[in-house]
């Protein structure tokens, strides 16, 4: 298995998908190496997350292995705006013998490139193990924001919105995610100083970031681009609603009519929404904790499990050795 992830131990969304994916393949019986590069060996597949940053392990893999399937995961950013635009090579996708996207929706993405590619999509949804309950915060009324400080992920549009709130308004951002924009970083840094509605808690271990969003009343995500974010499943099977940007990664996760969304970077919009959600109005909180539970079954490890074993057994791979 292939990943861009600077190392192992990464809490990068790359890194944490390939350790998930590794130990699920490893339970159905494959024995799995992570490396960032191609390694030369005897493989009988090779996975690869990232079409653009994993191109030359895929090209190395298909040279070497000619008969062996190539399996190729597609992220946000080879997907969207459009492949051509992420500068993803075709003769890349078409040398894998299946790709994986993260949601129904990125299927457009790759048959827009070549129609005939579209066939050798195959969804598989991330799942997630549902963290204990939490209790939530009474003195406030808590959101939050999982995602590292990259200018893809809008991380600051929340803050923003929450400085448009009423003073009459309960409501707290809470924000965890490394500081990987330095200019960003200070920003959050400044912004958590002086306003009493955004807290930036920094990067969190995995855990408590699943514990605060546990206790939290919502997640805001306020990405500019997504290829089907992991965070999504996390709350979906917390049982926490999730308010997001109107983008494709979501809504192919979500659903097209979900009553969740807001436009991309717009804080006026999102800060409508979170009062909305906080003041419960026409049902809102109800409806949208009601339609996320419906798809709590979308995110269950077994589902995504059943997945990867009805792809395996189409590329000849069910009994491991083979």
């Amino acid at each position: 298995m292939v990943s861009p992830a600077p190392h192992t131990d990464s809490v990068l969304g790359n890194g944490v998908t390939a350790r998930r994916w590794a130990a699920l393949l490893g339970s159905l019986g494959h024995r799995v190496r992570i490396a960032r590069q191609y390694e030369p060996g005897d493989h009988t597949a090779l996975v690869a997350l990232h079409a653009g940053k994993s191109a030359g392990a895929v090209r190395a893999f298909a040279s070497a292995h000619p008969a062996a399937p190539i399996v190729l995961a597609l992220t946000g950013t080879d997907l969207y705006p459009d492949l051509a635009a992420t500068g993803v090579d075709p003769a890349v996708l078409r040398l894998a013998t299946r790709l994986v996207v993260l949601q129904r929706h990125g299927t457009r993405q790759v048959a827009a490139v070549d129609g005939e590619l579209a066939s050798r999509v195959r969804v598989i949804v991330q799942s997630v193990e549902p963290p204990a309950p939490a209790p939530r915060r009474q003195d406030v009324f808590e959101v939050v924001v999982l995602a590292h400080l990259r200018p893809v992920k809008d991380p600051l549009l929340a803050a923003a919105a929450a400085g448009l709130l009423p003073e009459s308004s309960r409501l707290v951002v809470s924000h965890a995610g490394a500081g990987l924009d330095p200019a960003l970083a200070a920003r959050a840094q400044r912004e958590s100083a002086v306003s009493p509605r955004y807290d930036w808690l920094g990067e969190l271990a995995r855990p408590d970031a699943l514990a605060l969003l546990a206790r939290s009343r919502a997640l805001v995500l306020t990405s500019r681009h997504e290829g089907g974010a992991n965070v999504v499943s996390e709350a979906l099977a917390t049982g926490v609603p999730v308010l997001a940007t109107a983008i494709p990664g979501s809504t192919g996760l979500l659903g097209d009519g979900y009553p969740g969304c807001f436009p991309v970077g717009d804080p006026a919009a999102l800060a409508k929404l979170l009062l909305a959600f906080e003041r419960d109005e026409n049902g809102l909180r109800t409806r949208l904790g009601e339609w996320c539970a419906a798809l709590r079954p979308m995110v269950d490890p077994q589902a995504e499990r059943r997945a990867w074993a009805a792809l395996l057994a189409e590329l000849g791979l069910s009994q491991p050795g083979r």
